[in-house]
């Protein structure tokens, strides 16, 4: 495996991780919303990660691998229901629906998804800093 590879390698991750941080943020500015029925409620967003491994023709193991988001899913959560007749929002039973979200496991969610960006972040800075050293040695 190239040396150059870690760089593909950590960049695929920490591009999925921003991914993770950007639907958490997400899920976190939806955690208050209402509705007037369950389906139109706000459900908790999660991304799907999938290794992608590239090999060549011949190859015996995979040259490189790597992380994509497959996709983003929606949790099968209920919403919560509340029953505030006074508000705008209610049906005509005098319902809302909140949203699914667990502002805790978000939070808990965003704090993983920074360390491991920042994890990523000091592969790539230490694989330049062996890459700088290995090109100085023939100076």
């Amino acid at each position: 495996m190239s040396m150059f590879r870690i760089f593909d390698i950590s960049g695929s991750a920490m591009s999925a991780q921003s991914v993770r941080l950007n639907t958490t943020a997400s899920n976190l500015a939806n955690a208050n919303t209402v509705a007037s029925s369950p389906d139109a409620a706000y459900r908790s967003r999660q991304p799907v990660f999938q290794t992608v491994m590239n090999s060549s023709a011949g190859a015996a193991a995979p040259e490189s691998a790597g992380v994509r988001v497959a996709g983003v899913v929606e949790t099968s959560a209920e919403p919560a229901r509340l029953y505030e007749p006074g508000n705008p929002m209610a049906d005509k039973d005098g319902y809302i629906y909140m949203s699914n979200v667990n502002p805790v496991d978000e939070l808990v969610n965003m704090i993983s998804a920074s360390r491991s960006y920042q994890s990523n972040v000091e592969v790539l800075n230490t694989s330049k800093e062996l890459l700088m050293r290995t090109l100085s040695i023939g100076q």
